[in-house]
Formats: structure tokens, C-alpha cells, sequence
């Protein structure tokens, strides 16, 4: 999951942002500046009203724009929603020794500021869009270090969450959620494309449905489950179902590992805006409620009948200690 903190070293200002523009990109220097807040590894500016720029917060952030800038020309053609493009790339310099990325704006209100009112409709544009992303990845497409495989991997995150914010009331049945995924079998098809961070503040809303998805910088080859988790992250009571006859290709197995990592990420929102509620760094106050809202969902909102097509048999579960 992602980092509970951000390792601020440079104070990013506007003046610094026009400074690099001025001295790497003179023909945008002139464009309104506007600090977007939010973000962990990277701070956004907006610049004017089509573009950002994307500067690197941390040690690790760097490396992962490099990947942004690699594979997103690669995919957003064949995506059905807006994600942000690179389209200028700033290198390091005497006044700031990382890189940096101007990319499109993709414009809408973040979910975790608003809310879905078309569930329906979000339903169908999210299953195209993740239809449209999980197609087998190349060999060379990047892998992931905490996040792409079995939900069993996960175990000491769940636990840590889980003791941290699950209520005494709902212990027992989000237990049971996650035990049952971890119990599922796992992926049996080749690694497909995966966002891998697919939560409210990463997707944007217009007209009261899915307008955009932006934040691939943790972008990965690895089981489709990690995004179908989105189902109850992201959408309405009611929508679930709806979600999964849309995308048509996850089997009881997938879904089942999607609903217990739908129960993991909904409690690393809830801790996230506990800790934005106690002033602590990292924290996000409007995690909090968009977490609880999806826990919910989780429980109420059950394993739907797999739809499927074209999708290879689950293996048989393995004989493990978990």
C-alpha cells in the first residue's frame, strides 16, 4: 500500500516551479500556476487550464515518473477515460536536483471530495476501462515490490490495519472477508496491466459519474484483482453486480481476491484519515469517510456470480500454512 508518510525535503513554490519552467520550457513560463493539494511522492501544479506539473516529493518518486513517462503513451490510447500524458520532461538542475514531468490535466472534482450519483453509469465505465487496461502485459513491463500478488502476501498490512480501525461490532465479518479471500485460488492467467492504486483520490468525477483516472506511478504487470477491487472502493452501494457483468472476465476466485483487497484498501483509508483527523504526517482527512463508506459496501455488497468469458480455470487452492 501506499506510504503512510512523505519524505518533504525541498519546499516546493510556485516561484520554483516558474523558475524551471523559464529555464527548460520558456514557451509555458507564462501559463497560470496553481498548487494542487494533496499527493504523496509528488506535488501537482496545475498550469493553465490543460497541463500539470508533476514534481517529485521523495527519493522514490523520480523513478517512478520515469515509468509514468514510459508506459502511459504506451496505454492511454487504447483507454476509454482521460489519464494524464507526459508531454515535457524536466531534468535535474542547480535549483532542483530531480526530475520533473509536465503532463495533461485531467480535469473533474476527486472522488474523495464528492460523490458518484450515476452508479449505474460508473459501473459500465469502469468495467470498459478495466477491460480495456488488463490486456497481457510484455515481459518487460515493470513488476511491483508490495502489491500484484496473492492477498496471502499481504497479511502483517491487513492485520495492521485491521487492529488499527476496524470497530469492535464489524470485526468478525471483515475477518471473514479477508480470510476468504486469502483462501481463494490464485491468478492463473498471464500478468496483465494493472493501476494497482485505484481509490477515491485517484479517480476524478463529472456529471455524477467516472470522468478520469490519474496516479500511475503505481503502475505494474500482476493480478487483475488489485483494480477489480475498485468495485467496492469506488462505486455506490447497489453497483457491484452491475460492475462485474459489465467486465465480463473475472471468475469466483478473482472476485473473491477483489473483495478481501477491496476490505484492505477501504481499512488503509479509514487509518489514513484517522491519522489526517489527529494532525499526524500523511494524514488525509477525507480518507476517512471514503473508507468507511466503501468497509461498508464490502460487507453489505457480497461475492456477485462471476461473469466471465475467455477467462482460464482457476487452479485447484494450494495446501499452505495460511
Amino acid at each position: 500500500m501506499t506510504d503512510t508518510g512523505t519524505e518533504t525535503e525541498i519546499e516546493i513554490t510556485a516561484g520554483l516551479v516558474r523558475d524551471l519552467l523559464r529555464e527548460q520550457h520558456p514557451d509555458l513560463a507564462g501559463l497560470a500556476i496553481r498548487e494542487v493539494p494533496g499527493g504523496w511522492g509528488n506535488q501537482m501544479w496545475r498550469l493553465g487550464d490543460e497541463l500539470a506539473v508533476r514534481m517529485p516529493r521523495t527519493e522514490q518518486a523520480p523513478g517512478l515518473q520515469l515509468k509514468e513517462r514510459r508506459w502511459l503513451p504506451v496505454l492511454a490510447p487504447r483507454l476509454p477515460l482521460p489519464v494524464p500524458e507526459p508531454v515535457r520532461t524536466g531534468e535535474p538542475s542547480a535549483r532542483f536536483p530531480r526530475l520533473w514531468t509536465v503532463m495533461t490535466w485531467v480535469p473533474g472534482e476527486p472522488l474523495d471530495h464528492t460523490l458518484i450519483s450515476r452508479g449505474d453509469h460508473a459501473a459500465d465505465v469502469l468495467a470498459d476501462f478495466l477491460r480495456a487496461l488488463h490486456e497481457e502485459a510484455p515481459a518487460e513491463a515493470p513488476a511491483s515490490e508490495d502489491r500484484g500478488g496473492h492477498p496471502r502476501e499481504c497479511a502483517n498490512g491487513f492485520d495492521q490495519f485491521f487492529h488499527a480501525v476496524v470497530p469492535d461490532n464489524l470485526a468478525a465479518d471483515v475477518r471473514a472477508v479477508w480470510d476468504d479471500a486469502v483462501a481463494a485460488p490464485g491468478w492463473a492467467g498471464p500478468p496483465v496491466w494493472v493501476h494497482g492504486d485505484l481509490h477515491p483520490a485517484n479517480v476524478v468525477v463529472a456529471d455524477g459519474t467516472l470522468a478520469g483516472v490519474v496516479d500511475f506511478d503505481t503502475l505494474f504487470a500482476g493480478d487483475p484483482a488489485w483494480d477489480l477491487a475498485a468495485a467496492w472502493v469506488l462505486l455506490p452501494a447497489g453497483a457491484v453486480s452491475r460492475f462485474f457483468d459489465a467486465y465480463a472476465r473475472a471468475d469466483e476466485a478473482t472476485i473473491r481476491r477483489a473483495r478481501g483487497l477491496a476490505a484492505l484498501k477501504s481499512l488503509f483509508l479509514m487509518l489514513m484519515g484517522q491519522n489526517g483527523d489527529r494532525g499526524l504526517p500523511g494524514g488525509k482527512p477525507t480518507w476517512g469517510p471514503a473508507g468507511r463508506a466503501a468497509l461498508e459496501r464490502v460487507l453489505r455488497d457480497g461475492v456477485p456470480r462471476a461473469a466471465t468469458r475467455g477467462v482460464p480455470p482457476a487452479p485447484e487452492p494450494e495446501t499452505s500454512a495460511f
